[in-house]
């Protein structure tokens, strides 16, 4: 694919805009040289790498992947043996930094960005170089003092000598003799050397070495020959400073001449991992996605958008290279169709050079090879060209060279001459194009492509869509439906006369009448199809949310319904157990109150609270029985060792005995009694195990602990914890627990077992036995 087509495609202002993104001239340089690439397999790649630099900066965008620079210069001159200057070398310094933390960084997080983080792996090791650099030149391109022991202590050797020059000037321009002599009472510096001003005509006063004279010539800028030693012993010393600078800034080049291959490897990879960045920033900003490459030429669009444009952008549909492989785009000028021919390219030429196209998922792009282009006026003074021939001249060029696997983009094919002459030369290079296998978009206004694209297979028609009544386009294509130019329309909404308008018409054929009447007509049944359609799904979409909406509270109802019901059950049951051992209590209580009567007085008492019992049972029972009876059919027999599923419980178990409408089933580690009424077949097809009552009774069952360790705990403590123990032992069914309360003082002791006498969940208690903890430990009976 040659510059041309770029141009032509204006791809080279994409890649403008993509190397504005890159935050060093290295990156900047590949975006400004990307280009479509021949291999799948490549291509992918990048697309991938694009994507996991996308996700890297949507998850961290703080995070610190930039700061090298473009030190490719000063490398390579250090490498041929040069001495660089002290900034080139804390560039060289700086870049190695920037690239020790973007390897740190994303060798880090390969796991979540495995690409960046092979791009990160060919970042080479420099630390030793980096640190010298860094530690020797500070930013404006000074030497530090800690760049060489030597040169710290010549750096205090120099101070020392300036403070001690000073001193003897400061105390000679005090004096009162002297400062008759001086113009000015100040210590000054003229050629490395430190001097006062002395008037002119006291010249002979002040012994010493003349170094200047003002431009007046009424001052002589003279150095003491009281200084003259000392000053001699600074210019030594700076002398000396200034052969160390040297000998580092030596050392320091020779260090970055013999890494000078690993570094260009480093600045390889840093300038490989900016772009990479800058396509991903670029993605960003036009809000773009990875299309899908595929291995044959093929190309769908979903509402792309052209990158160039800015403002709100009227997205284009389209696909080529399955049902047909010539696309001819008609309708009036500036409706739109150059722009989709570009953003058809453009989208190419962008998602085969590894960038993002701004585009809807579901977008592919298939692998051309070449995309040829002939867009726009390229008419040429120079060469004596019209733009029919300048047209002619690239087309020429494209049949030479398109073939299977080429995309072909042609712009008012056949404009600029004959009309008729035109139009068969477009069919003829359309019917060349075809047959030689390309992917061919091309636009034209000749009626004649329309019948071609309507005649010939795997050649379709399309259009952009105008607006006859606010005379605008709508800038949307429309594929499978031919355009149409609309000109008797404008020109009666501009005001043209009716007659002319009609006059006109009249001078069209019948043929050529009854098509563009019959074009009129199908292109109102379009919009209002289009109409229709738009209502109909507005009006799906809230059928479905309101079907949703209705589905929702259904469930939500029966839920609350079966919680309702649980919750019923649950008390039912807690209080025929309760029931059950209240009426124990009584018949216990009448037992022993009635040891010393007669028997049959006794027994007579008795029978009278099982009555009282039976009736309590059964008015709750009643209540039970009330309730929504469970789904599914029940079971006609039921036997002994039977498997059956419990819908109150959702649980399956094993029916022990059956007495009456009663069954007594064991579920998990309990036995419970269920009327034969609630019992359904075992695993029922269909239905949903939840886990309630008997699921937290078997949990209960598996996890609870036969003892409870109270020591350490106070009465406040112990008291509240043993009342959840005896509950959760209850429930799981054990029949005898410990509590462990310790020795100790015995109060403890004394207030569980206090606590104890009162407790519903407790039939007897006792302090431990030998080899049970002794008093120690109280173990209690359940019921």
């Amino acid at each position: 694919m040659d510059e041309k087509t770029f141009k032509r495609l204006e791809f080279d202002r994409v890649r403008q805009q993509l190397a504005r993104h890159a935050v060093s001239p290295l990156g900047a340089e590949q975006a400004l040289a990307a280009g479509p690439l021949a291999d799948r397999q490549a291509i992918e790649h990048l697309q991938q790498e694009t994507s996991q630099a996308v996700e890297l900066l949507r998850r961290e965008p703080a995070a610190d992947l930039g700061g090298w620079l473009d030190v490719r210069r000063p490398v390579q001159q250090a490498g041929q043996g040069l001495e660089l200057e002290p900034l080139d070398l804390y560039a060289v310094g700086q870049t190695l930094a920037a690239a020790r933390r973007a390897k740190k960084f994303l060798v880090e997080r390969e796991d979540q960005y495995p690409l960046l983080g092979l791009l990160a792996r060919q970042i080479n090791h420099h630390h030793e170089v980096e640190n010298a650099i860094l530690k020797s030149i500070l930013p404006g391109g000074e030497i530090a003092d800690q760049a060489s022991a030597q040169l710290a202590a010549i750096r205090r050797q120099i101070l020392g000598a300036q403070a001690r020059i000073k001193s003897r000037l400061e105390e000679m321009i005090r004096s009162p003799q002297m400062q008759k002599y001086l113009q000015d009472p100040i210590v000054t510096v003229r050629e490395g050397r430190y001097v006062v001003p002395v008037k002119v005509e006291y010249r002979a006063q002040v012994p010493g070495l003349v170094h200047d004279q003002s431009a007046s010539g009424a001052t002589l800028f003279i150095e003491p020959m009281g200084v003259v030693e000392a000053n001699n012993e600074l210019r030594a010393l700076l002398a000396a400073e200034k052969q160390e600078v040297a000998r580092i800034i030596r050392e320091l080049s020779r260090a970055v001449g013999e890494q000078a291959g690993l570094i260009s490897e480093t600045l390889r990879a840093l300038a490989q991992l900016d772009y990479a960045l800058a396509r991903a920033r670029y993605s960003r900003a036009l809000d773009g996605l990875a299309p899908e490459i595929t291995g044959t030429p093929e190309l769908e669009l979903k509402s792309a958008r052209h990158p160039l444009l800015t403002g709100e952008v009227v997205p284009v549909s389209l696909h080529l290279g399955r049902e047909f492989d010539t696309l001819v785009i008609t309708g009036p000028n500036t409706g739109g169709k150059t722009v989709a021919l570009k953003t058809t390219g453009l989208c190419v030429l962008m998602a085969l050079s590894g960038m993002h196209i701004p585009a809807a998922p579901g977008s592919r792009v298939g692998l051309f090879r070449q995309v040829f282009a002939d867009i726009g006026d390229e008419q040429s003074i120079e060469q004596s060209l019209s733009t029919f021939s300048s047209h002619m001249t690239n087309i020429v060029g494209i049949l030479q060279q398109a073939g299977p696997g080429s995309l072909v983009l042609l712009d008012e094919l056949g404009s600029g001459t004959d009309p008729t002459e035109g139009a068969a030369l477009a069919r003829a290079i359309l019917e060349e194009l075809h047959t030689a296998g390309a992917r061919t978009v091309a636009t034209t206004h000749y009626s004649e492509l329309k019948d071609y694209a309507y005649s010939t297979p795997r050649v379709e028609n399309a259009s952009v869509e105008f607006d006859v009544e606010t005379l605008r386009p709508t800038y949307r294509l429309l594929i499978g439906r031919p355009g149409r130019s609309n000109a008797f329309e404008i020109a009666r909404r501009l005001g043209l006369a009716a007659p002319v308008v009609e006059r006109a018409r009249s001078l069209l054929s019948r043929e050529q009448r009854a098509a563009a009447d019959l074009m009129q007509e199908l292109e109102k049944a379009r919009q209002q199809a289009e109409a229709d359609r738009q209502a109909a799904a507005v009006a799906r979409r809230q059928a479905e949310e309101l079907q949703a909406k209705t589905e929702r509270l259904e469930q939500e109802l029966r839920e609350k319904k079966q919680e309702m019901l649980q919750k019923a059950a649950e008390e039912a049951r807690l209080l025929v157990k309760n029931a059950r051992q209240q009426a124990e209590e009584i018949i216990r209580e009448l037992r022993e109150k009635a040891a010393s009567q007669e028997n049959r007085q006794r027994e007579q008492a008795i029978a009278v609270a099982r009555q009282e019992l039976q009736e309590l049972q059964g008015k709750i029972y009643k209540r039970l029985a009330r309730r929504e009876p469970p789904p599914g059919q029940p079971l006609d027999d039921v036997q002994p060792g039977q498997e059956v599923f419990i819908p109150r419980f959702g649980q399956p178990g094993l029916v022990l005995a059956v007495d009456g409408q009663q069954a007594q089933v064991q579920v998990g580690v309990i036995k419970v009694n269920v009327s034969l009424a609630e019992l359904r077949a075992a695993r029922p097809a269909g239905s949903e195990r939840r886990v309630q009552l008997g699921g937290l009774l078997a949990g209960k069952a598996k996890n609870i602990e036969t003892r409870l360790d109270l020591r350490g705990m106070t009465a406040d403590e112990a008291l509240p914890e043993i009342d959840k123990y005896l509950d959760d032992a209850f429930l799981a069914g054990l029949k005898q627990v410990q509590l462990v309360h310790g020795k100790g003082t015995g109060a403890l002791r004394s207030a569980v077992q206090q606590h104890l006498k009162k407790h519903p969940r407790v039939k007897s208690f006792r302090l431990g036995e030998q080899g049970e903890g002794g008093l120690g430990v109280t173990v209690v009976e359940l019921p």
